[in-house]
C-alpha cells in the first residue's frame, strides 16, 4: 500500500487531535498540611500517561512545584513555578519526575510523577535521591517512602 504525501498530511493532523483529546489533567495540590502530614502535595506520587498535564494548585499559600535537577528523564523540560501561582505541565518525555517546593525543600516536601509507566531513569533518581535526603531537616523517610511506589 503507497501511502501519498497528500494522504499523510491527512492523517496526520487527525492523529495529533485524537491524541490530544485523549490525554488527561491531573490536579496536584500544593498544602501546609495533608494526609501525609505536613508540607506536602497531595498526592505526592502520581502515574499519568504520556501527553498528560499536571497542574499544581496552589491551595495554600507560600508553596511552589519546581523539578529537581538530576530528577528528570533525559532531554525532558525542567519547570519552576511561581510562589503561590497554579502551575501547569505537560509530560511528553517518558519516565520518571522529581519536583519539590523550593520554599520548604528541606521539610521533604517533594513528590514524584511517572510518565507512560518508563522507570528507566529511577536508579538516577534514587542516586540523587541520597543526596538531597541529606538537606532534610524533617520527614526524612519521606523520599523512601515515596520511590518506594514508583515502578522498577
Amino acid at each position: 500500500m503507497k501511502i501519498s504525501i497528500k494522504n499523510l498530511l491527512v492523517i496526520l493532523p487527525i492523529f495529533l487531535i485524537s491524541l490530544d483529546l485523549v490525554s488527561e489533567n491531573h490536579t496536584v495540590k500544593m498544602l501546609n498540611q495533608g494526609a501525609g502530614g505536613v508540607m506536602v502535595f497531595e498526592p505526592a506520587v502520581l502515574k499519568i500517561n504520556l501527553g498528560d498535564t499536571v497542574t499544581f494548585v496552589s491551595t495554600d499559600a507560600a508553596h511552589n512545584s519546581a523539578s529537581i535537577p538530576g530528577m528528570l528523564p533525559v532531554n525532558a523540560s525542567s519547570w519552576n513555578g511561581q510562589l503561590s501561582r497554579d502551575i501547569s505541565v505537560t509530560f511528553t518525555t517518558p519516565g520518571i519526575y522529581g519536583y519539590q517546593c523550593t520554599p520548604h525543600a528541606m521539610m521533604a516536601m517533594i513528590g514524584f510523577i511517572q510518565v507512560g509507566g518508563d522507570s528507566s531513569n529511577l536508579q538516577s533518581v534514587k542516586n540523587n535521591a541520597e543526596k538531597l535526603k541529606s538537606t532534610f531537616v524533617m520527614n526524612q523517610s519521606r523520599l523512601d517512602d515515596y520511590l518506594s511506589l514508583l515502578s522498577k
